[in-house]
Formats: structure tokens, C-alpha cells, sequence
């Protein structure tokens, strides 16, 4: 058995975002090449061997939403798009993905989904502040959860 989700996340981002942050993003979607200083997620631990057979703790960064192609476990396609406010009716950017993740990533993807929530087009905040950002499914079920940022925290199923 495996413990994988499907994320979707279907959402408009303020057109106010600087260079940076679109470069950043958008390597974290598999779309581009990885800035040389990362500042929207920073920290991706992974314990390794060192030569001596000792475990060592290295920050090792990965794009977080940027696989593409076929899904292992939820079926269907993989996939992360990000248009341009040009491109996009509502002059926001629009953001759409579809990944597999397994809770051992949801702490480094929260920290991109809360950046996500803070730049949000106002039409995905409730009244209460909470931030609608898509839904999740494991990958077993047919039930999906809503995907939100609450009071600053993801809400994971």
C-alpha cells in the first residue's frame, strides 16, 4: 500500500509578483531552471551517508510541484501550467496542478501552498480569511478534501 495523494490546485495569483518570485515558481513547477538563491522554500533536508557511513543531514532542493507526464498512483497526467496575466482572462496569473505527493513532502510543499495563499487573487479568500487554494484525494478514494490555508497553516487531509 501507498501513501500518495492527489493534489490539485487551481487557483489566480496577483499580478504584482516580482521576477524572482516567478522564477522561483515556476522552477518549483518544472517549468524553469533553478535560481541560483531559492527564497520562497529554503530548507530541503535529506539524510544521507557520509563516506564513513555516518548519517549527515544535507539540504538538497527540489522543485516541489514539477513532475509532468503519466501519474504512478491517482492515474491520468501529471502536470503544473502557470500563464501569464496577458495570457490570462482575469489579468491575474493562473496557476493550475495536478501532482502525486506523499505526506513525508507535505511540510517543504506547505511552506510553497502558504506563499501560494499570500499571493492569492482575493476571489480564492473566504470571509474568514481562509484561503481556497484547490482540493486533495487519496489516491484509493473517490472523496476529495478541500485543500486550504488556514490562519497561516495548510490543512492537510
Amino acid at each position: 500500500m501507498a501513501d500518495v495523494f492527489e493534489l490539485s490546485i487551481v487557483l489566480n495569483l496577483r499580478d504584482d509578483l516580482s521576477d524572482e518570485e516567478i522564477a522561483e515558481l515556476r522552477w518549483h513547477l518544472g517549468l524553469g531552471d533553478r535560481p541560483e538563491t531559492l527564497h520562497l522554500v529554503t530548507s530541503f533536508p535529506v539524510v544521507v551517508e557520509d563516506d564513513c557511513g555516518e548519517p549527515v543531514l544535507e539540504n538538497r532542493p527540489v522543485p516541489l510541484l514539477g513532475r509532468h507526464g503519466e501519474a504512478w498512483k491517482v492515474d491520468g497526467a501529471l502536470i503544473s501550467v502557470l500563464l501569464r496575466p496577458e495570457e490570462a482572462r482575469h489579468g491575474t496569473w493562473a496557476l493550475t496542478v495536478r501532482q502525486e505527493i506523499h505526506p513525508d513532502e507535505f511540510a517543504s510543499t506547505g511552506e510553497l501552498l502558504r506563499w501560494l495563499a499570500a499571493k492569492a487573487d482575493d476571489r480564492h479568500r473566504s470571509s474568514t480569511g481562509e484561503v481556497r487554494l484547490g482540493w486533495t484525494r487519496f489516491y484509493e478514494s473517490d472523496r476529495y478534501e478541500p485543500l486550504v490555508v488556514r490562519n497561516d497553516e495548510v490543512v492537510w487531509p
